[in-house]
């Protein structure tokens, strides 16, 4: 492809981008197709022999995506916690991407590596821990915990398993966590050798935050029965509630009982920023390790996850090695920075750039304004649902509000109404994902099945947090008119 036809594309694509952004608000969020209607606008073609046309495929490309996608910049997207994405960001993946530096070794990505180190020294300063942390940009939430937890286990796990292995451990290695903590934690134990068993899951109190006595007792039994306790892992913006734990207690105990303490501040952490809401962290920076997600609340396209570690000569006992075909040693002024030894990862694209330009465009004060609106947003909503005859607000915090739709009901039977009321809200949820007019997820709270918001989203209004309301309502009641057909003696 020469320099004229990648213009002309060039061009053509940003022309079409350009307008995708300004009129999104006026597509459904989804367009709710199965699989098999995708598969069949895809075409089931082999493989062509000969090439085609560069403009035929991005056109072809372009209407694909704009047409068929899951659109999570629509105002009106609220399910789970992928934010909207910053336009700069996109255009920062582009340049990226044509670069196309490989930052897992310094000599590989000269300036890429400065940038992703600038960027996380300003992640720090964000969320407000101490600029002398250090980190590395993963793909996201999974990857970032995963990060701290395996680095968690070299510090505090026996040495001798870095050789020996875990099975040869003579100690019951176990982690503690909230009842809500996200399945990432049950991902690592089995991946990392732990096993499930080593889990500790600490029940919630009726705010969602972990329940710090009941955490210290059950370090306190484990050690007498034996066990070798590694970690607690505190929460900052639960996925399902938004509740942010007592970090500060939670630091006391580690430090207390000498254990490693991870935040996983994934979704919630940004929020430090805002002054008024920042107390409400209080103890993170004390944390040995913190994960999050700069694609969730920092507004920048996927994938873009961090992690954060107090010590970052951890990540090098955890991660580092040097294998003789590796040339990528420091010369006798300079000390390179190579994040194939911070992580997982050896070849690495180059994440920080989208996250970097992000940062300077909006500044501190620009994000507090963003962030700081996305919650009253999201207070909004559970006003709106708290005054509805027809909606019952379960909880609010930070940006996350989970209510659900209870018509009037005359099912006297306590357990046959609640089981009633669960089962027209799952069929609700299902309705708005696919059709399109607001996306939701859900939370299950003190079993009760709630319909989520989670606003993480540049583009939404005051206007379109009343107009969820309504679409709510209205397809709520058309639930519950066609259940009535089958359930005796619902109104």
């Amino acid at each position: 492809m020469d320099k004229g036809e990648f213009q002309k594309i060039g061009y053509q694509l940003i022309d079409r981008l350009s307008s995708f952004i300004e009129t999104i608000n006026e597509r459904p969020v989804t367009t709710g197709e199965s699989s098999r209607q995708l598969q069949t606008i895809l075409g089931n073609d082999s493989l062509c022999e000969q090439g085609l046309p560069a403009q035929e495929i991005m056109s072809r490309a372009t209407d694909l995506l704009l047409n068929h996608s899951l659109l999570n910049g629509h105002p009106k997207f609220f399910g789970y916690i992928t934010s909207s994405p910053a336009p700069l960001g996109a255009l920062a993946d582009l340049l990226a991407a044509t670069v196309n530096p490989n930052v897992g070794a310094n000599i590989l990505s000269p300036i890429a590596t400065e940038i992703e180190k600038q960027t996380i020294k300003w992640l720090t300063e964000f969320i407000g821990v101490s600029s002398t942390y250090g980190g590395i940009l993963v793909s996201g939430g999974n990857m970032a915990n995963f990060t701290a937890f395996l680095t968690a286990r070299t510090v505090k796990a026996p040495k001798t398993i870095k050789e020996d292995g875990i099975s040869n451990s003579l100690m019951k290695l176990v982690v503690y966590c909230p009842s809500s903590t996200h399945t990432w934690i049950e991902k690592a134990a089995v991946l990392f050798g732990l096993g499930l068993k080593a889990i500790r899951w600490i029940k919630v109190d009726e705010t969602h935050k972990m329940d710090n006595a009941v955490l210290e007792q059950t370090i306190k039994d484990d050690l007498k029965n034996g066990c070798k306790p590694l970690m607690v892992i505190g929460t900052a913006g639960d996925v399902s509630t938004g509740a942010v734990d007592d970090l500060k207690g939670i630091a006391a105990i580690c430090k207390r009982y000498d254990l490693w303490f991870h935040v996983d501040g994934a979704y919630g952490i940004p929020a430090a920023i805002i002054p008024e809401i920042k107390p409400m962290f209080d103890g993170i920076d004390e944390a040995d390790s913190i994960a999050l997600d700069p694609h969730k609340w920092l507004y920048s396209p996927l994938e873009a996850g961090c992690t954060l570690i107090k010590n970052p000569n951890h990540l090098l006992e955890t991660y580092s090695s040097h294998p003789v075909y590796y040339n990528f040693a420091s010369d006798d002024e300079n000390i390179s920075h190579n994040y194939y030894e911070y992580g997982l990862q050896n070849s690495r694209g180059f994440r920080a750039l989208k996250i970097w330009t992000s940062l300077q465009h909006l500044g501190r004060t620009g994000y507090a304004k963003l962030i700081s609106e996305d919650i009253q947003l999201s207070k909004l909503l559970f006003q709106l649902a708290e005054e509805h005859p027809e909606l019952e607000a379960i909880t609010q915090n930070l940006s996350i509000t989970t209510f659900r739709y209870v018509p009037e009901c005359s099912i006297k039977d306590p357990i046959k109404k609640e089981n009633y009321i669960n089962a027209l809200n799952e069929t609700l949820l299902n309705k708005l994902q696919m059709e399109g007019e607001v996306f939701l997820s859900n939370a299950v709270l003190g079993g009760k099945y709630c319909l989520r918001s989670c606003i993480v989203n540049f583009r939404t209004s005051k206007k379109d947090i009343k107009e969820t309301i309504e679409i709510i309502v209205r397809n709520g009641r058309k639930i519950h008119n066609n259940m009535n057909t089958i359930h005796d003696g619902v109104k």
